[in-house]
């Protein structure tokens, strides 16, 4: 099997969002009945949304997804999470399909559906349903401190198989992306390909993660200190960089940030993983940012330095720090506001309707890999 992804591609597909749409919701906003810059951060969210969406005339947000990608880590084996290295995952997985997860009840509560993509987890297949396993790579990776995660051909396969969901999302209807991940030990190899990235120490990046003590922080220092020596000299190259020292799921988000670009689908970032796997795209196609906004910080110094570099301001400050989708979540009421208040036609005195815009034919991931 042909094991390249021509990453170049990217530079050129990936657009800036529509300026005639920003600059269009700017003038709406002028015309609402309210003081100058009135409503703070819900004009910019309008007129991010209204750019990336391509709509001068902004509709509601009606089909938003919860997208989380879940995997297994085998750094989790060196005890650097409080979750239990072997089935925390899969009962992570099994929480959020059975709707007792907290990212189930608050997608619930604001009306965003969910869904799981299993990609690595460290379980049988059977446990779960074909719609969730059918696009998994393997069971687990490998200990990024003494082995690679992946091989060539499962890193390739990964990132596609997250291109093809992009894919699916977009032709789907779907007007915004939350994405999320589930996975013990995810934090560490975010660390690691943040401080890979950044320049920097393994002390600088590593935080609690799922909230370990002072003696297992140290475990999780000196592992990502290990696996920042292997990560160094592939740093020239993303998709060895994902293999040798990311994850099945760091490199399919990786491919799904990029593709979602291309089919100008907006995307919310959540916790550390996520902001690993964009700054890895945007070292890919430089323009990529544009597309996304942050959610929050989770208090995992890795993802306050990816954020800075990807010059993201996050969108709340509510403390949780658990990741799996809950910070992109309560991020969707502030979206939706932006979006209903810039939508509403009473709000714009004799506003005629604009006809419906007519999308662009954007290459999907099928077209491109027909390229490579």
């Amino acid at each position: 099997m042909d094991t390249t992804v021509d990453l170049d591609t990217f530079s050129s597909l990936v657009e800036r969002p529509d300026e005639g749409a920003r600059r269009g919701a700017e003038e709406r906003w002028q015309q609402l009945a309210m003081p100058r810059d009135g409503l703070g951060r819900l004009q910019e969210l309008g007129a991010w949304l209204a750019s990336a969406r391509g709509e001068r005339e902004l509709r509601p947000l009606t089909s938003t997804r919860v997208l989380l990608f879940a995997a297994d880590h085998g750094v989790a084996a060196l005890g650097v999470s409080t979750l239990e290295p072997r089935g925390g995952t899969a009962d992570r997985v099994r929480a959020v399909l059975d709707g007792t997860a907290p990212v189930a009840v608050l997608a619930r509560r604001y009306g965003a559906d969910v869904r799981v993509v299993d990609i690595a987890v460290d379980a049988d297949p059977n446990e779960f349903p074909e719609d969730v396993v059918r696009h998994r790579v393997r069971r687990g990776s490998g200990r990024i401190d003494v082995e690679d995660a992946l091989t060539a051909d499962e890193t390739a396969r990964a990132f596609r198989t997250g291109m093809a969901i992009a894919d699916e999302e977009a032709d789907a209807g779907t007007d915004l992306v939350l994405l999320g991940d589930l996975g013990v030990g995810a934090t560490t190899v975010a660390a690691v390909l943040i401080g890979a990235l950044c320049g920097t120490d393994a002390a600088a990046v590593t935080g609690r993660g799922s909230g370990v003590d002072d003696r297992t922080w140290m475990v999780k220092c000196a592992t990502v200190r290990d696996a920042l020596r292997r990560a160094r000299p592939v740093l020239g190259d993303q998709l060895a960089l994902l293999g040798a020292t990311g994850g099945a799921d760091f490199a399919a988000i990786t491919g799904f940030l990029l593709q979602a670009a291309v089919r100008k689908l907006p995307v919310v970032l959540d916790g550390v993983v996520s902001a690993a796997c964009a700054l890895v795209a945007q070292r890919i196609a430089f323009r990529s940012p544009e597309w996304w906004r942050a959610a929050a910080l989770t208090g995992e110094p890795a993802q306050a330095k990816a954020y800075d570099r990807l010059t993201l301001t996050p969108l709340h400050e509510t403390g949780v720090t658990m990741g799996e989708g809950v910070s992109a979540v309560l991020a969707l009421p502030l979206l939706q506001a932006a979006g209903d208040t810039l939508a509403e036609p009473a709000a714009v005195p004799h506003a005629k309707p604009l006809p419906p815009r007519v999308p662009a034919k954007l290459p999907t991931a099928a077209d491109l890999l027909d390229r490579y």
